[in-house]
């Protein structure tokens, strides 16, 4: 007896799920199939019922990580303006905080998956780019500027430096958590001085 069509959609979902957190946690090259259907409570032939190979998987993730963040960020944005907090300011102290830099299983996945997505094959940096460019124009929208191109522009080198700074500070946390800390502090400030530049 098959699978119900919604059982099979909890499957994957399920596969899904475990993998974004394997690869999260340890890179999508250092999991391999066997762990991650394991770890999915699959077999590797239930694993080829729902994908065509592990790299089919990986933009699945990368898919489903970057819109559950933009809609994340987008209701980050709702409740500073309800709030009458200004968003990106609200936006670079949560990013750049200790807290985002520990939550590696649920923070930006942008900033998680920035060091695996070039070694990616095609479809999943074409996931990734979708999910940066969803991000760029929405704080595109918040950002104080006259024309569409420069709010673009503005937020692009702000979600830039956000990332950058976040990644780096991650690179150095376990060495040195005073340069870690240091890293965030900064670029707080020079990004809260840059938004209204």
């Amino acid at each position: 007896m098959g699978v119900s069509k919604q059982q099979a959609i909890e499957n994957r979902r399920a596969i899904v799920t475990a993998a974004e957190a394997l690869f999260r946690e340890r890179g999508v090259d250092a999991v391999g199939l066997t762990e991650l259907t394991k770890a999915a409570g699959f077999t590797q032939g239930g694993f080829y019922n729902h994908f065509k190979s592990k790299a089919d998987l990986v933009a699945a993730v990368i898919e489903q990580a970057t819109e559950r963040g933009c809609s994340e960020l987008g209701a980050a944005i709702e409740n500073s303006k309800a709030q009458a907090a200004e968003p990106m300011e609200r936006q670079v102290d949560w990013y750049l905080s200790s807290g985002h830099r520990a939550d590696i299983a649920l923070g930006c996945p942008l900033a998680v998956f920035a060091g695996d997505v070039r070694r990616l094959d095609a479809q999943a940096q074409k996931a990734y780019a979708k999910g940066l460019e969803n991000n760029f124009e929405q704080l595109a929208r918040i950002v104080a500027r006259s024309s569409a191109r420069a709010k673009r522009k503005k937020a692009i080198a702000l979600f830039s430096q956000m990332v950058g700074a976040m990644v780096l500070s991650r690179a150095v946390l376990d060495v040195d958590p005073a340069l870690a800390d240091e890293i965030l502090k900064d670029g707080r400030d020079a990004l809260h001085q840059s938004i209204g530049d």
